[in-house]
C-alpha cells in the first residue's frame, strides 16, 4: 500500500542528471535572501540527496560529458 503522505516524482536519466547538477552547485553557494523559511532550503538539500543516492554517473571520470551530453538533450532547440 502506498503512504497517502508521500508523493513520488520520475524524471528521465538526463533531467534527473541535470536537476542534480543544478542542486549541487546552488547548494554551495549562499541564498538565504530568497528563501522565505528555512525548511524551503532544506527540502532543496533532500532532493539533491535522494539524487546522489540514485545517481552513479557524478562518481565517473567522465561525468563532465555526462552532464553536457544530458543537458544538449533536454534544451530547447533554438
Amino acid at each position: 500500500m502506498t503512504d497517502p503522505l508521500k508523493i513520488n516524482l520520475t524524471f528521465t536519466k538526463d533531467e534527473a542528471l541535470v536537476l542534480f547538477e543544478f542542486l549541487a552547485r546552488f547548494n554551495q553557494t549562499k541564498h538565504s535572501n530568497i528563501f522565505d523559511d528555512q525548511s524551503e532550503q532544506k527540502i532543496l538539500w533532500i532532493i539533491e540527496g535522494q539524487l546522489e543516492k540514485q545517481l552513479v554517473e557524478p562518481f565517473r571520470p567522465d561525468y563532465k560529458d555526462i552532464i553536457k551530453e544530458a543537458r544538449n538533450k533536454i534544451r530547447d532547440e533554438e
